[in-house]
């Protein structure tokens, strides 16, 4: 090869490569983050809070969540489950853990939604006269499929588990109520 050759040969490298790079930083021009759409004007926050008490019994959950709307149709969140049930002289269990959400309203009164649940459940039982004290640890993951009437940012509706197992679930029947806020 002579010199040239290798003279022409860089130039043609250099020209393809200046093509190259400056479609690139074209495309790079063409795709500013467009400021007037906000990630956080998108969210919504809400959850829920629970308290039961009664003789011997106690039950208190906190369930935070939050929600991006991804148009008017569909938004997808994350929770987070926290819960504190007591029965006297019977039993005592911790539950936490999260959730992944997706909500649709084909049409605004109605929302359909997919949940999946993974929580933690740490129960201590106490003894009895007809058992020894012990304790149960274990996952439960439930994947819930509801539908709800939506007015505002409040949905009444019901949700069923259909990963539901009467031995192993968390609660006592896979249908539930549900009423959902988000602001």
């Amino acid at each position: 090869m002579n010199k040239i050759q290798f003279s022409i040969d860089c130039k043609y490298l250099f020209v393809i490569l200046t093509a190259l790079f400056s479609s690139y930083s074209i495309a790079q021009q063409k795709y500013v983050i467009d400021n007037s759409n906000h990630f956080w004007e998108k969210v919504q926050f809400g959850g829920g809070l629970g308290l039961g008490i009664g003789s011997g019994y106690t039950d208190i959950s906190i369930m935070p969540s939050a929600i991006y709307n991804v148009n008017q149709i569909v938004a997808v969140g994350v929770g987070l489950q926290f819960g504190y049930l007591n029965s006297r002289n019977y039993y005592e269990s911790y539950v936490y853990g999260g959730s992944l959400i997706t909500l649709v309203n084909p049409i605004p009164e109605l929302q359909l939604s997919a949940e999946l649940e993974q929580v933690r459940v740490d129960t201590r039982y106490d003894s009895n006269i007809n058992r020894p004290a012990f304790s149960d640890s274990y996952w439960n993951t439930a994947l819930y499929l509801g539908a709800g009437y939506r007015t505002g940012n409040v949905t009444i509706g019901a949700r069923y588990d259909v990963l539901y197992d009467p031995d192993r679930s968390l609660y006592g029947s896979g249908f539930m109520p549900f009423v959902r806020v988000y602001f």
